[in-house]
């Protein structure tokens, strides 16, 4: 190491966690690189794994037809990571019908679940060989009771699976426009907290870091009814300049140095339940793509990240929240020491 480290400083630097070490003290920014989606890219022949990553926000409802539309098993993958915010406190009932939607294809390698948060790690049945390491955590930033428990805060897991070394974190930021502070120092706070109790030094950090969940980040500066009607004319592109995940990002706040592919979706919230129409009721709620998933390379020498797809399920209608789903495609381009 060329550079110093200034007095006093190690024994912070131990407090926090390794995945993100370089992330924190990187001297510069670079927002979120938006990335296009490789329709044309062979699961099978140009990557080492594929992943497929699903976040939803249930609020407080579960059905079997909405797990299995979700799952998509026909889809090939090898890891599937379901992030779920506000589910029902049934959490047995969310696994079996995970289970269920899976018929067998797949097997539950890890859980780790926070009240409403609840995070599922599903591999092939031959997976246990290749699990080098396997560890989860937790941390709340808040949140409150209610039917459901709606808990605010972010659960993780950390593999490493056949050599790739992958952290997925699943959160659910506070909500309202006006909280973009509050979100911002979550956010943070998160990144500084997992894993930091646990923290090893000698540990590697993660190839790839995934974040995906309710990050609660809205539109800034626009009205409802002008944001519905570019939405109808499918010129929702047109709102990403007021998209404040990307905003806060520019400005060196959040997820520096992450991906995002490009929403061509359109916003995931706030829907009629059962429908798919806009808030009617009396706040008629500016849509907002609250419903996120973003990565990090730790090192793009060590390893490649394809994104096969970023879409919005519009097809599932049980919650005020339409599910999004990535297929990430990772190769190391270097033999891994695990």
């Amino acid at each position: 190491m060329g550079n110093q480290l200034p007095k006093g400083s190690k024994s912070r630097l131990k407090r926090m966690p390794m995945s993100f070490i370089h992330h924190q003290t990187s001297p510069s920014h670079t927002g979120i690189r938006t990335v296009d989606v490789d329709n044309g890219f062979n699961l099978t022949t140009n990557s080492d794994l594929c992943v497929s990553i699903v976040t939803w926000n249930m609020n407080g409802q579960v059905s079997y037809d909405d797990i299995a539309e979700m799952v998509d098993n026909k889809r090939k993958f090898d890891l599937l990571v379901i992030g779920l915010q506000e589910a029902p406190c049934t959490r047995k009932k969310v696994a079996t019908l995970l289970k269920a939607a899976l018929d067998g294809s797949h097997t539950l390698i890890r859980k780790v679940t926070m009240k409403s948060l609840h995070l599922y790690l599903f591999g092939p049945k031959n997976a246990a060989p290749f699990i080098k390491e396997l560890k989860v955590d937790k941390e709340s930033v808040g949140g409150y009771g209610g039917i459901i428990g709606r808990k605010k805060g972010a659960i993780a897991i950390r593999i490493n699976y056949n050599g790739i070394r992958m952290l997925f974190i699943s959160c659910h930021l506070s909500a309202h426009e006006r909280n973009v502070e509050e979100r911002n120092s979550q956010w943070r706070h998160i990144s500084h907290s997992l894993f930091s109790k646990i923290w090893n030094p000698y540990a590697r950090p993660p190839h790839i870091t995934v974040w995906l969940g309710d990050l609660n980040y809205r539109l800034q500066g626009v009205d409802t009814y002008p944001a519905r009607n570019l939405i109808q004319k499918d010129l929702h592109q047109r709102l990403h300049g007021k998209d404040q995940l990307l905003q806060e990002a520019e400005r060196g706040q959040i997820f520096n140095g992450f991906c995002e592919g490009t929403l061509t979706f359109k916003p995931t919230y706030k829907y009629d339940k059962g429908s798919s129409d806009y808030d009617t009721s009396y706040k008629v709620r500016v849509p907002a793509w609250t419903d996120r998933i973003l990565f990090r390379i730790e090192d793009e020498n060590n390893i490649q990240a394809t994104l096969h797809s970023y879409e919005s399920m519009d097809e599932i209608y049980g919650s005020d929240h339409k599910p999004v789903k990535a297929h990430l495609c990772l190769r190391l381009l270097q033999p891994s020491s695990n």
